[in-house]
């Protein structure tokens, strides 16, 4: 059985930012500990306003040798082309 403690993903987000960047990666026993530690060692100059920590293996991704696959854009959704929906007279130029 390992001794360590888990490790935690951070995210924080700026004072002028709208969403949360990951800035590093620390081990602590539990998620009140982890933001702890997270505010002590990434926000030490008020850059955060917002801290956020993940368990590393609980964060699920896709293989990056399967990016092709998972990001190839979609040939068999017809729907996302508006080519073939009626406009009616009525509405005009969109």
């Amino acid at each position: 059985m390992s001794k360590e403690w888990p490790l935690w993903e951070i995210f924080i987000r700026g004072q002028h930012g709208l969403s949360h960047r990951h800035v590093g990666s620390l081990h602590a026993p539990d998620s009140e500990m982890a933001l702890k530690n997270a505010r002590d060692v990434y926000t030490r100059r008020n850059e955060g306003v917002s801290i956020w920590v993940v368990e590393s293996n609980k964060i699920a991704a896709f293989d990056p040798d399967t990016a092709e696959h998972n990001f190839a854009a979609p040939k068999s959704k017809v729907y996302r082309h508006p080519t073939f929906f009626e406009i009616p007279d009525d509405v005009g130029a969109m």
